[in-house]
């Protein structure tokens, strides 16, 4: 999109500012009923059933927040530019994602995204990546780029940035997915990484320009990374990695996925290991073995395991949520120990907290304080959600109140 939005266009671009990416409850109503409709509707609250009624109240609370058309059309003189299923940049494997494919997508770069993502690879793995990780990386990526192969990763500091520099040092494309604003240099430290990779690639987000990165968000990218590309190789990964995240929605796409071996004495190649042993995860050593496993006349791709096995194996989680529970007890099971303020709410991790409530964790703030109204804004939920995760959150040592309203607990 350049120049001034047509209707359809400001439509999404505004639902990305009304709406945290991947919410199935808009994405339904965008496919049955248009995004200009349920944009009109959103803002004269026009909806029937309980249910609608409090998706469209956690909606409501940021339209103050919603850009002028002119606004958006500025965007686009900048260098940013937004597309939308329809446009000719739209890349369709998104619809894998059924309705949590994106509302819009926000591009900074040079590159078509489309065309790009039709034989490309996502290369992801640990922040903390070791020496050896991030050779592994950036060799595969640099020798798969100059094959003529695109290399999708999200931007981080690790594996991420070692796939990035890869394929720029072999003049090929890359694509960063981010967590934030296509405009935010986010990590702070990577701002002429990504400046070189928009003028070299494109650099892609669901959030609007000026959007900050949270802990949820990154979770909620990783299912982008996946749909986008033809398979997904795992350099170096620990059990908890994110890294694992983005393996588990590529299984779940029925993408490809490959992971490379390390040290059996090693926690980062722990996850590694876990995505070939449960997952049947492909296991590769080098670049010609990627592109083998990803080229349409290399072998059949394996059958993945049943959704069974998947729960068996600690992964029961929906491709939006972006959280795994642990086998035999649900993320709302442990939170529910937390409400009781039983002994074992005192030990309830970050990581097992549901979607809603982690977005609450992640728009309180550090120090003074903040009420439940704005919270509730920066969250993106309705005020009784809020309210809700707030007494989940202080059960659980993550909030108190103050005199200013809630923050983050100080340890």
């Amino acid at each position: 999109m350049t120049g001034f939005p047509d209707a359809e266009s400001y439509a999404r671009a505004a639902l990305t500012y009304l709406a945290e990416p991947g919410d199935v409850r808009l994405g339904a109503l965008i496919r049955t009923r248009g995004a200009r409709q349920v944009l009109d509707a959103i803002k004269a609250g026009d909806v029937t059933g309980a249910a609608a009624q409090r998706a469209m109240e956690r909606w409501r609370v940021r339209l103050e927040g919603i850009p002028s058309a002119e606004e958006v059309a500025g965007f686009c003189r900048s260098g940013i530019r937004l597309i939308h299923p329809g446009d000719p940049e739209w890349p369709g494997q998104l619809a894998d994602l059924g309705d949590a494919q994106p509302y819009a997508l926000w591009l900074r770069g040079t590159a078509d995204l489309r065309f790009n993502c039709l034989r490309s690879v996502a290369i992801v793995g640990s922040r903390a990546a070791t020496a050896y990780g991030s050779y592994v990386a950036s060799e595969v990526a640099a020798s798969v780029a100059a094959r003529g192969w695109t290399v999708i990763s999200g931007g981080a500091y690790g594996v991420d940035a070692a796939a990035h520099r890869g394929a720029l040092g072999a003049d090929g494309v890359t694509v960063a997915v981010l967590a934030c604003g296509v405009d935010m240099p986010y990590p702070a430290g990577h701002r002429d990484l990504l400046d070189a990779i928009a003028a070299q690639g494109v650099i892609v987000s669901e959030w609007p320009p000026g959007w900050n990165a949270t802990r949820l968000r990154f979770l909620v990218r990783n299912r982008v990374i996946a749909a986008l590309a033809t398979g997904t190789l795992v350099v170096e990964a620990g059990r908890r990695s994110g890294a694992l995240n983005s393996a588990r929605h590529a299984r779940d796409l029925n993408r490809r996925l490959m992971a490379v071996p390390g040290p059996v004495t090693s926690d980062l190649s722990a996850g590694c290991h876990h995505i070939i042993r449960e997952w049947q995860g492909v296991l590769v050593t080098s670049a010609a073995e990627v592109i083998e496993h990803l080229s349409p006349l290399g072998a059949p791709q394996e059958a993945r395991e049943p959704a069974g096995a998947a729960e068996s194996a600690g992964a029961g989680e929906s491709a939006g949520a972006g959280e795994s529970a642990g086998a035999g007890e649900s993320a709302g099971a442990r939170e529910g120990r937390a409400r009781t303020g039983s002994r074992a709410a005192a030990v309830i991790d970050r990581d097992e907290l549901a979607p809603e409530t982690a977005a609450v964790l992640d728009a309180l703030p550090a120090r003074g304080g903040m009420g439940p109204a704005r919270v509730a804004v920066r969250a993106g939920l309705d005020l009784r959600t809020v309210m809700r995760c707030l007494g989940v959150l202080a059960a659980g040592g993550f909030a108190e109140r103050c005199d200013a309203g809630w923050r983050l607990r100080r340890t």
